[in-house]
């Protein structure tokens, strides 16, 4: 893990979505402290966004712990990751999951995310784990800055697609199933610069709760985690050079989370018999920021 008050070099990539294998350096998807117990044996999980960041660790946990994983990633630009994350996966997998799928798409519309999970039930029979990860943000001087296309492309990305997702996955869902979707420590305490971003975040918490008494008769169960400053390629590619460098130093901890840290959290709320009693609920692996939420 980083050690308190570590920095990062300053880096910048020029655009979105960032690209994991030439960060500098590279963040962990993986600690040797992380011990498998068979949680998600025999379980399908699909992740959106899992390519890199929380999502490859997320993967790379799912896997760890016995399941068989597919996750989305955006083609082009995001090839690479994709292909290094296939090939952790395959060597994370235990014996009776079967092979990873990486489904290139972009989610922000509802043909795509059906498509996506068709691929998806169609190789696997069924989707027991649900995570609503793929996200993206701009930063921005005003809000007078956010115009309308960028406002729809941010919304699309980070909130039609987690209804679009779970609107299609459901169908092959059943009793024990978990969604968990991907929110924000700026859902809790905004952001003067990120205005956008923020409010879809706010909109995923909302969403969570509602989604989760919606499906409680169903016995599936919503839960949603909100990290804070995570070492993932959203930094470079959000930030200037010197605010990179600077990543994490305003939390209690005095650092930037990685994504192995975050990645339990998702494992707690996928396995029944660890949260089988928690529904509508939002983990903060945050750094020590008191939320009161």
């Amino acid at each position: 893990m980083a050690s308190q008050g570590e920095q990062f070099p300053p880096q910048r990539q020029e655009k979105q979505p960032g690209k994991e294998h030439v960060m500098d350096p590279n963040p962990q998807f993986s600690a040797p402290e992380y011990k498998p117990s068979n949680k998600l044996q025999g379980k399908i999980a699909l992740v959106t966004g899992g390519d890199s960041g929380i999502g490859r660790a997320v993967c790379n946990c799912f896997a760890l712990e016995g399941a068989t994983v597919a996750f989305t990633y955006v083609k082009g630009e995001e090839d690479k990751d994709a292909m290094d994350t296939l090939r952790i996966l395959r060597e994370s997998k235990t014996p009776d999951a079967k092979d990873p799928m990486a489904v290139a798409a972009d989610l922000g519309y509802d043909r795509n995310c059906m498509k996506v999970v068709d691929e998806v039930v169609n190789a696997y029979g069924r989707i027991d784990i649900l995570v609503n990860n793929a996200a993206e943000q701009y930063k921005a001087a005003s809000v007078e800055d956010i115009d309308e296309e960028r406002l729809e492309r941010v919304f699309r990305t980070n909130i039609f697609s987690y209804f679009f997702t779970v609107r299609h996955a459901l169908k092959h869902m059943k009793e024990g199933s978990s969604i968990i979707n991907t929110t924000s420590v700026n859902a809790y305490k905004g952001n003067a610069k990120w205005l956008d971003y923020t409010a879809t975040k706010g909109a995923i918490v909302s969403y969570t709760r509602g989604l989760a008494l919606h499906l409680v008769d169903r016995g599936i169960r919503v839960n949603g985690v909100a990290p804070g400053p995570i070492w993932t390629p959203l930094t470079p590619a959000s930030f200037s050079e010197e605010e990179t460098a600077k990543f994490g130093s305003q939390v209690p901890m005095k650092r930037a989370g990685q994504p192995i840290e975050v990645a339990p959290s998702f494992v707690f709320l996928a396995c029944n018999h660890c949260s089988s009693y928690i529904t509508g609920q939002v983990l903060h692996p945050n750094g020590g920021t008191i939320v009161n939420a």
